[in-house]
């Protein structure tokens, strides 16, 4: 009788043990992956993309928590959020130190043939003739032509210089430029203007446009307003990789010259999600967006205020070819019926 209870027993705490571990995996399977709420718009859709095949195609729960670059980077490096959608990789002090110590890992080179520099309208130096504009500034082709044409781009609440539009406040793109402008030797002639947004950015420079008036700006692509307008990149010294260390530590009070460092667009995944979900970092090493394709995308978003999802959407079913080549049969069999 004795070892029948003790048989009974051990039957019943074994089947508690499987219960629990049942549960708790439940419950973390019903854990949120917590993607950055980038607040640009390549970032915005390439980060609905990535959740609506990790939902539809592998069944995982996602949200995702707003920040600035920095903030999203420092959370990513201590796992309070899992993924970054469109990372530029090795730029930021926080990301370099945060890849160095382990905690952060890069996946895959999304789009190739991205771009950054400082950039004017077309007209600003060879003219508009159709449209009545004489050239503003004919012999502007470097950074270091600007200061004598601070009086073309000038800041309205600082008329004796002119205005450079810098990405906003908490971008590491912000820290960089704050420092080309003193490497450059251009704080006592320009204006380090931060928009609140990108959103305000884009604005800004858009609404200049339209009304034909001269603007200098920093910007990048993957974006709708680079294929939209016709721009002139300025000139800027080679690449140094000591001199860009300069350039993103905003601390550093002696910055050197250089153009940025050459792009490349990553998935940013935390250690502990490359370890935990090695599907999901299968599936992004694999993507690759044309950059046509992408800028096509963008330019609906932003003319047409159409939000990310829809986006998504109209262009996985537009484009089965590029999204399937990413997946296991399986799961794209999934992806494709929730399209349908």
């Amino acid at each position: 009788m004795k070892r029948l209870r003790v048989l009974l027993s051990r039957v019943l705490v074994g089947a508690a043990l499987t219960t629990m571990g049942t549960l708790n995996t439940a419950s973390a399977a019903e854990q949120p992956i917590h993607f950055a709420d980038l607040n640009w718009e390549s970032g915005s859709l390439i980060t609905d993309m990535l959740r609506f095949i990790v939902e539809k195609g592998y069944g995982l729960p996602t949200d995702q928590l707003p920040g600035t670059t920095i903030t999203l980077e420092q959370a990513l490096a201590k796992n309070d959020i899992q993924v970054i959608g469109e990372e530029w990789a090795g730029r930021s002090p926080v990301w370099v130190k945060a890849e160095a110590a382990g905690q952060v890992v890069p996946l895959g080179d999304i789009v190739k043939g991205s771009t950054e520099g400082w950039w004017v309208p077309e007209y600003v130096v060879k003219g508009d003739p159709e449209k009545g504009i004489k050239p503003l500034a004919p012999d502007l082709k470097s950074v270091y032509d600007l200061p004598k044409y601070k009086d073309v781009f000038k800041d309205p609440e600082s008329p004796d210089k002119g205005r450079f539009l810098n990405s906003p406040i908490g971008w590491t793109s912000e820290v960089v430029n704050g420092q080309k402008l003193k490497a450059y030797g251009l704080t006592d002639t320009y204006v380090n203007f931060r928009s609140g947004t990108g959103a305000a950015l884009d604005a800004e420079i858009s609404s200049s446009i339209r009304r034909g008036k001269p603007v200098l700006f920093y910007y990048w692509s993957p974006t709708p307003l680079l294929g939209k307008y016709k721009l002139i990149k300025l000139d800027e010294p080679a690449y140094d990789p000591e001199a860009w260390k300069t350039l993103s530590d905003a601390s550093n009070p002696n910055p050197r010259p250089t153009r940025s460092m050459p792009s490349k667009l990553t998935i940013g995944v935390s250690t502990p999600f490359q370890k935990q979900y090695p599907q999901l970092v299968s599936f992004f090493s694999k993507v690759d967006l044309p950059i046509d394709q992408l800028n096509a995308q963008l330019a609906t978003m932003s003319e047409s205020h159409v939000p990310p999802r829809e986006v998504t959407i109209a262009y996985f079913k537009a484009h089965p070819e590029v999204w399937k080549a990413w997946l296991p049969e399986d799961v794209a069999g999934r992806v494709s019926a929730a399209l349908n």
